[in-house]
């Protein structure tokens, strides 16, 4: 193939749609993190499901205040 048709496929090449990314925002995170204080509040929780619940509420909550301290005032 010639440089001269090289070109000409790559100019004539369909463009591929990028696909949206996730739409998870600051405000979902910080919701999540409501949806489960009020669950725990209710005791929807079983027992032996308090550790990895706690768990993931703790990586929130500390994503979200790093977070929050990023942000200017």
């Amino acid at each position: 193939m010639s440089d001269k048709e090289e070109a000409v496929e790559q100019t004539t090449a369909p463009e591929v749609a990028q696909p949206a990314g996730p739409d998870l925002t600051i405000q979902d995170l910080q919701g999540l993190k409501t949806i489960i204080d009020v669950a725990s509040a209710r005791g929807v929780f079983k027992p032996n499901e308090m550790v990895s619940v706690g768990q993931v509420y703790s990586k929130l909550e500390a994503f979200l205040t790093a977070v929050a301290a990023q942000q200017p005032k």
